[in-house]
């Protein structure tokens, strides 16, 4: 009886002090219910320079994105002689505001300027005035022209906006970049996953030719194909792209040869799975570390690449707006610093964004940190 008395006591005890607010020796009882992705992206927040980073190259390839309504040598709206216009949607001859020629209207042209401020009339212009192609032909200063209050930038060795070309050439390297990421990261997983999955002598013929295809010097093949072919986007995405999906497939490779081998890739074939959904259902998803981690350094290759091609003339066709050909003009025009200042510029802040984060995504997905994260949380 003593005994039960005292167990009943101590019992009793624990459960008043429990209710007192004392915390239980559970710790994994207070940890969060968030789900993986909820936890990683909350770790990634915690990154203030990695998560600036993120909302200012968002914010930059969106004003890209509407480039037209920024920069263009075209009015969003004309209302001229009670009649509404949309140039920017249409091609209106030069006749329809009162010009001499029926070619298409150049709104730069004084005597349509003119025109168009008539008393009832009205033209609504985007902000900068130009397209990336405009060539302002009834400009005083000698191209390239200094930054001005009529070009903000300055304009290139051609007399067009800098400004306007730096517009339209970021949106072209992002969205260049955007589409080799996708090409390389789905060939790259679909390699990677194969080769690591099935292993043994298919894992060795392709890791063979593996190594013979990325010992080929890139740049020099792409030089090679480039001078070989005319130049267009559509040849630079399928170049660039065969040469840059190395990195992705060697790190799916690992992860599916290490997670082949754990138990619940050993229930599922016992519970009589298939290859196929064993792969893309159960191991697939618990391998995307490296290749969510590594887009954006791909990103930055494949700007890199684009841009070193369209320096040594070998990259998109001539009067396309790219980074490349403004470096290029800025080699030949050394007096004219805003051509190199502005263009570098332009271009290490779209690295540097990238670069940023990538490593914040890096420290959120990195198995060690969200360890030594996830406890730090529970002891709090």
């Amino acid at each position: 009886m003593g005994g039960s008395s005292c167990e009943v006591l101590r019992l009793t005890v624990s459960s008043t002090s429990i209710a007192a607010g004392s915390q239980p020796r559970f710790p994994a009882a207070a940890a969060s219910h968030e789900s993986p992705a909820r936890r990683a992206w909350r770790r990634f927040r915690a990154n203030r320079l990695g998560y600036a980073s993120l909302i200012v190259f968002t914010v930059l390839f969106g004003l890209s994105l509407m480039a037209e309504a920024l920069s263009n040598d075209k009015p969003l709206v004309v209302r001229y002689e009670g009649q509404w216009y949309f140039p920017i949607f249409q091609s209106l001859p030069e006749t329809t505001f009162g010009g001499d020629f029926p070619s298409p209207t150049d709104y730069l042209d004084p005597l349509i300027r003119d025109n168009l401020a008539k008393p009832g009339n009205f033209a609504l212009f985007p902000p900068n005035p130009y397209h990336h192609r405009t060539v302002n032909y009834f400009a005083t200063s000698p191209n390239p022209a200094a930054p001005s209050r009529t070009n903000l930038l300055g304009t290139d060795d051609q007399g067009r906006d800098l400004l306007a070309r730096l517009l339209y050439g970021f949106r072209l390297s992002v969205v260049f970049a955007l589409i080799v990421t996708v090409i390389c990261t789905g060939f790259g997983v679909l390699y990677g996953a194969l080769q690591g999955y099935f292993a043994g002598w298919t894992d060795i013929g392709m890791e063979r030719f593996k190594e013979i295809w990325g010992a080929m010097p890139m740049l020099y093949m792409l030089i090679i194909f480039s001078s070989l072919f005319s130049p267009s986007f559509t040849l630079l995405v399928i170049l660039i792209s065969i040469f840059s999906w190395l990195a992705i497939a060697a790190y799916v490779r690992a992860e599916f040869l290490k997670n082949r081998t754990l138990d619940y890739v050993r229930a599922a074939r016992a519970l009589g799975q298939s290859d196929r959904k064993i792969m893309w259902r159960h191991i697939l998803p618990n391998s995307l570390t490296p290749v969510v981690t590594l887009a954006p350094f791909e990103m930055v290759g494949a700007i890199g690449s684009l841009t070193s091609l369209d320096f040594l003339g070998l990259g998109v066709p001539p009067g396309t707006p790219s980074l490349g050909e403004l470096l290029y003009q800025a080699k030949n025009n050394l007096d004219s610093w805003w051509l190199a200042v502005f263009t570098f510029g332009v271009l290490v802040v779209t690295l540097l964004l990238l670069v940023l984060i990538g490593d914040a995504l890096r420290d959120a997905l990195d198995p060690r940190k969200v360890l030594k994260g996830d406890e730090a949380g529970i002891r709090k």
